[in-house]
Formats: structure tokens, sequence, C-alpha cells
């Protein structure tokens, strides 16, 4: 999934983002994994939760191993054009970054849990890149659902910058905003690590553990 090829490192305007579309782009009805609706509707109680963490095969495989995780979805996130396709996301001319949305049961698993799964399955000091993924679709967000995430979210953020901060690592670069509307991605790209079990996964964290979601006191 990456590219040498050299991509710009700042979001573009609203003017700037390419036009995009009226109508969502065609996607998968059901989960490869659970058989469940990709885009509901989704059982009475569950929660949702919206991740950027950099290269969405591998880190939406990170998310619905998890037990009590309903159903996954990858799509684009937080930037300007609507109804984007992939090629148009890689260009850096949508603002979106690849995205995670996580369907939840909050009586098997936590958002304090989803988090710490998000800060440990990546680098989130690393900007607009991932490893070998460059540009702005791989930079890190948690993009929050109401107050109550956003308070746990930056919770997190500042009892992981200690830790990271420990081991001599530098400042996260993770933007914490509210919900931005979520466009699911092409069929091919959901589930795809269960699709292609050999596929691409440039996913690496720092090797730092995350206190958050294990009942230490943040």
């Amino acid at each position: 999934m990456f590219s040498f090829k050299r991509k710009p490192l700042s979001i573009p305007s609203a003017d700037e983002a390419l036009p995009g579309r009226p109508e969502p782009i065609p996607t998968a009805d059901t989960h490869f994994v659970t058989g469940a609706p990709l885009k509901g509707p989704y059982p009475d109680g569950v929660e949702t939760a919206l991740f950027g963490l950099g290269c969405f095969w591998g880190a939406e495989r990170k998310f619905w191993e998890l037990p009590g995780v309903l159903v996954t979805a990858v799509g684009y996130a937080g930037g300007h054009t609507p109804n984007p396709t992939y090629e148009e996301v890689c260009s850096g001319a949508t603002g979106h970054t690849e995205a995670v949305l996580v369907v939840f049961d909050p009586k098997q698993v936590t958002y304090d849990q989803l988090l710490k799964t998000f800060w440990e399955s990546h680098d989130p000091t690393q900007g607009m890149r991932q490893g070998n993924d460059v540009g702005t679709q791989y930079r890190s967000g948690i993009y929050y659902e109401s107050d109550d995430q956003r308070a746990a979210a930056e919770a997190s953020k500042t009892a992981y910058e200690a830790a990271l901060a420990a081991q001599g690592l530098p400042p996260i670069t993770t933007e914490i905003l509210p919900a931005p509307e979520f466009y699911f991605a092409e069929d091919y790209h959901q589930q795809y690590l269960a699709k292609n079990p050999a596929g691409y996964c440039g996913l690496g964290g720092t090797g730092v553990a995350c206190p958050i979601g294990t009942g230490v006191d943040a």
C-alpha cells in the first residue's frame, strides 16, 4: 500500500480540495468476517468509535479481533471532498485520512480498551506518515462521538505521551476532533486482510504500553 511517490504533507483547504460526488461510492453490504450488516442497522445498546492510525487494512484487523466489537469498516474521514474514491484520497487532494469505524458493545469492551489498542498499534508521533506510508491520509486521529469519548481520548493522550516521553520519544501528533462525516471505502478494502491474509500491513507500534484500559490510573 505504500508508495515512494512524493505526496503533499499538508491538508488542502476546502477551495483546493477535489469536488467529489453527491452519491456514495459502492461498497460491501456485510462484514466479510462476521456477516453483520456493514452499514447497519446495528443492535440496540452498541456504540461507535472512529480512529485513524495509518493504513486502514491493518488498522481494521486490530479492532475486529477484539471481543465485544461487532462490526468494523474502513473509509475516509476528516477531509473536504464528499464521497471520495481511494485514488482521490491517495492523491492528497481530499484532506481525508484513512479511518476505521468500530461498532462495539460497551458491556463487553470499553472505549478505554479501544483507545489502548489504538495507541499501541501505531506510532502516533510521526505526523503525516506511518513508517513507509507517507501522506496526509496516514495521519493519526481520534474522532469522538460524545463528550465522554472526548474526555477519555484526551486523558489517554496525556497518559500515553508521558509514557512515550519516559522512553525518549517525541510528542504525540494525533488529532482529537469531533467525529466528521465517515465515507465507506470501496468493497475490496473492507476486511482486506481477512480476504488477503498475506496482504500488506505497514503498521508498527512504538513498543511502549499504554496505561489506559488496564485499570491503571492515568
